[in-house]
């Protein structure tokens, strides 16, 4: 039965594997991972990451955890600032973090999130998506009026899943035929101008 670290440098130790564990599936995936992979990435033995683990899945498990946890770190804190946009404004300032987060310690995370798209790894999304339905949820009580829009549920779909698909996608093409910019104010502008269509605003 695996341990629960307890020392600081057995916390370490679980930090490094799974740190390990997010840098070969960045390579070449869960399917193609191994745990002797893991292990010498970490710089332990095998036997040594199963003091912690009980399995590879576990190991997984753990580096799904810490890309939600991150991510969801990264989204919280924008929020008190993005309820205070308008429409374009916040979108463009999401989906710039957001580039930004998976491009930082060499694409590690837009890598990682390539594969949670796939598999199993496709569960570690739900809490981000949670946090995202968090943000949507807080503008629309900061913007009263868009209660008004029809069809929020479906509203709030297209803006979660096609913001975080647009951007992971975008970045993990070779030679993407549009901007990232371009993309972000076409993506901006269909919210907008949808919420300003039902509602009768000029700025929404």
């Amino acid at each position: 039965m695996a341990r629960k670290p307890k020392q600081q440098r057995s916390k370490a130790t679980v930090d490094a594997i799974v740190e390990a564990a997010l840098i070969a599936i960045a390579r070449q995936g869960p399917a193609a991972t191994t745990a002797r992979q893991i292990a010498d990435i970490a710089g332990i033995g095998v036997g040594s990451m199963y003091e912690y683990f009980e399995d590879k899945d576990a190991v997984f498990e753990a580096a799904g955890a810490r890309f939600v946890d991150d991510t969801v770190a990264m989204i919280k804190p924008l929020i008190p600032t993005l309820v205070q946009l308008n429409i374009r404004d916040a979108v463009a300032k999401l989906l710039f973090t957001f580039r930004d987060f998976l491009e930082e310690n060499d694409q590690l995370y837009l890598h990682c999130a390539r594969h949670a798209f796939s598999l199993d790894m496709v569960i570690y999304q739900q809490p981000i998506n949670r946090a995202l339905m968090d943000l949507f949820t807080q503008y629309l009580m900061h913007h009263p009026d868009m209660l008004r829009l029809p069809n929020i549920p479906a509203l709030a779909y297209f803006y979660i899943n096609g913001g975080v698909f647009t951007v992971v996608r975008h970045l993990s093409e070779k030679e993407p035929t549009q901007g990232f910019d371009e993309l972000v104010t076409v993506f901006g502008d269909i919210l907008a101008s949808y919420a300003e269509h039902k509602l009768g605003l000029t700025e929404a």
